[in-house]
């Protein structure tokens, strides 16, 4: 029980009404339309229970112990996401075009790719610390070694993912590494200019679509699979590619449909695929409505929010940078998934944190939780020493 009072409690109850919600939705969006022999609710319901044991377990951890396990966990998940290169149909089938799942018996499925996320946020914050320990007065050029080295850590497993094909994972981790980095107090103007390449690389891609489309169909699309091209297209013209922007429009009609307070639970009648996993937020405006879903995702930034502070109050470079992954994952995340359920953005596959359906995804975050958890309570023990 002494160890459960170090917890957050806000943070706990935040993701206890998370994890009900999520359940009652998951539930809802799989009954309807005959997709699925069963509802999913009771796997989610185990998912979480499991999810609050790992949680609990990883916070009782101190920081020097979460620092050891972080290069072993980091050979791990890059071995898995690599072993799926070779690995058989049998354990590694290909769904929707993409192998990114090992099959296990009685479990369900496992992405390796989602535990990347933990290990790159370990590995990452000691190579920084490290760094900062190395170089009182840093030079450009020690800087820039920094660079090179959490690019060969990040990169090749980055390029596995990439590769299989996950686009929207790739781009979490580059959501959780480049605040980190930001926050590591390398040089400003090296900083500016590594931030600026992908954004003149973004800007001329848009300009080619643009100005010089042809080219950019040929050229840029061209290197891409046709799953991602299908789904480019389905976003930037919905209404021109009606097969690769189906889940899309439905998505619209759900939520638009449910206009301010809602159809009521259980009353979703717009068929959207998948509707229980990266398009949940759908249901639950289809059903709740805008109030609804604007409470859920008030609940969602509560949760980062808190994060924000603890790591703040820590006061230890360590922790903040973690906790700086960590919340900047978690926002971006969250703004892509709704940002594709309505349309602003590429569907990319990525999951609404603590409410779509999927052990790996859901695993991996209440992990992320634990870490956050161990920030806490180390600030707590903090406290308590310095007002001895």
């Amino acid at each position: 029980m002494s160890q459960l009072k170090k917890l957050d409690g806000s943070l706990v109850v935040s993701l206890f009404l998370l994890g009900g919600f999520s359940c009652l939705f998951v539930h809802s969006s799989s009954v309807n339309f005959g997709q699925y022999a069963s509802s999913f609710i009771v796997k989610q319901f185990i998912f979480y229970l499991i999810g609050f044991i790992i949680m609990f377990g990883i916070s009782l951890l101190d920081i020097e112990q979460l620092k050891k396990i972080g290069w072993p966990f980091y050979g791990l998940a890059v071995a898995l996401t690599a072993g799926l290169i070779v690995a058989p149909e049998s354990i590694a089938r290909t769904i929707n075009e993409a192998k990114s799942w090992y099959q296990i018996p009685f479990l369900g499925s496992l992405q390796p790719s989602e535990f990347l996320k933990f290990a790159f946020l370990i590995v990452v914050s000691k190579i920084i610390i490290s760094h900062q320990e190395k170089n009182a007065r840093p030079s450009y050029l020690a800087d820039l070694w920094l660079f090179v080295k959490i690019g060969l850590i990040v990169l090749p497993p980055s390029l596995l993912v990439y590769k299989q094909p996950d686009t929207g994972m790739v781009m979490l981790y580059m959501a959780m590494i480049l605040p980190m980095l930001f926050f590591s107090g390398i040089h400003r103007k090296l900083l500016i200019v590594f931030t600026a390449i992908p954004l003149v690389l973004i800007s001329t891609v848009v300009v080619l679509y643009v100005r010089f489309n042809d080219f950019f169909t040929e050229k840029i699309l061209g290197a891409l699979s046709g799953h991602q091209v299908s789904r480019i297209y389905g976003w930037l013209q919905p209404y021109d590619y009606i097969d690769s922007s189906f889940q899309v429009r439905q998505g619209f009609l759900a939520i638009g449909s449910g206009e301010f307070f809602g159809k009521g639970y259980l009353n979703n009648n717009v068929y959207v695929p998948e509707k229980h996993t990266d398009f949940i937020f759908s249901a639950i405006a289809e059903e709740l409505g805008f109030a609804g879903g604007a409470f859920v995702i008030a609940l969602l930034f509560f949760v980062i929010y808190r994060i924000v502070l603890i790591s703040v109050e820590a006061k230890d470079p360590f922790m903040t940078l973690m906790g700086a992954g960590i919340s900047s994952l978690l926002a971006f995340q969250i703004t892509q998934n709704i940002g594709m359920t309505l349309g602003l953005l590429p569907v990319t596959g990525v999951t609404l944190p603590f409410l779509s359906y999927g052990g790996s995804s859901l695993l991996s975050n209440f992990m992320l939780m634990g870490i956050v958890m161990i920030i806490h309570k180390s600030y707590k023990g903090y406290m308590f020493k310095r007002g001895d």
